[in-house]
């Protein structure tokens, strides 16, 4: 039988053994993730990357988002709060880019490092951007939709907003590509749905009722390309070429029917492991590139189920 002192010293010595886990816990770097939103499955993907990151490199991570990726207010207090519990290093995927600067200087003032991640920000506060060139990305898409319509006629976009970094760009890159290298095609409106497949339907079937001669229309994100394909089939419209961005069932079902021509496909897990990978390095003093390019393909029918594409896709 044990002595009450031996008794004792065993129970202190499972006490001291069991509070163990919950000590390195709290010494663990808390790297909070601020998102456009949870809304569509890219940012699932996303987080997806993150939370392997944070595995790898033993660091707590938070990931959230407002409901809308049209509710920047509540992004910013999401970011406020974030930046209360005096965080090691932070994300931020801006659904302004002018908005959440002044809370941006705050976090510069604390010595709290800044990563942009999907979305910069118009400020040379964060120490890099894990994104896709969104400007290349959608010249590319410029370019299949020239292709694929044999270079003249009128086209649209339906783009998820005019205030984020990735809204202005992939907007933009399209309608410069078009000008520069497609002069026989007209742009004749760009529309925004706010990323909602069910606004951007709506936008969608608005643009399809007023120019019946439309021959294509490029949606800038999950979201609007899928508002795109629901008024194609809403309205039952005929040799409409539709291309989209990043990827998700809805979109790759549509593919795979013909009725979207093809998307542009980030790379969304990349983006989240390099936003944490980068927070983590930032803490440490390393010097970062200004831009961690995270890369986009484009696919259709011919190359869906290649390992490299396959790889870049989520459902």
């Amino acid at each position: 039988m044990l002595s009450r002192r031996t008794l004792l010293g065993t129970l202190g010595a499972l006490a001291l053994t069991a509070a163990l886990p919950s000590a390195f816990a709290a010494e663990q770097m808390y790297i909070p993730i601020v998102s456009k939103g949870f809304q569509h499955q890219f940012w699932q993907a996303v987080k997806a990357g993150a939370d392997q990151a944070a595995k790898e490199f033993n660091v707590r991570i938070t990931f959230e988002g407002p409901d809308s990726e049209a509710m920047v207010d509540r992004q910013i207090d999401m970011l406020s709060a974030a930046l209360a519990n005096k965080p090691a290093a932070i994300g931020f995927a801006a659904l302004d880019s002018q908005a959440a600067i002044p809370l941006l200087r705050q976090a510069k003032e604390a010595g709290i490092p800044v990563v942009a991640f999907d979305s910069g920000v118009d400020s040379d506060i964060p120490v890099t951007t894990a994104a896709t060139d969104n400007l290349a990305a959608a010249a590319l898409a410029a370019d299949k939709m020239a292709e694929l319509i044999g270079n003249k006629g009128q086209v649209a976009v339906v783009a998820h907003d005019q205030t984020s970094r990735t809204g202005i760009d992939r907007r933009d890159g399209f309608l410069n590509r078009m000008k520069e290298a497609h002069p026989d095609i007209e742009v004749v409106t760009v529309q925004y749905g706010q990323g909602d497949q069910l606004k951007s339907t709506e936008v969608a079937k608005a643009i399809l009722t007023a120019n019946p001669d439309l021959k294509g229309i490029f949606g800038t994100n999950e979201g609007s390309a899928i508002g795109v394909v629901n008024a194609v089939n809403e309205m039952n419209a005929k040799n409409l070429v539709v291309i989209g961005f990043d990827s998700g069932k809805a979109q790759t079902d549509a593919i795979r029917s013909g009725i979207e021509a093809g998307a542009i496909t980030q790379n969304p897990v990349g983006i989240g492991y390099e936003t944490v990978k980068a927070a983590v390095e930032a803490t440490q003093g390393k010097q970062l590139p200004k831009v961690i390019d995270t890369g986009f393909y484009y696919y259709d029918k011919s190359n869906i189920d290649d390992p490299k594409i396959a790889a870049v896709l989520y459902q």
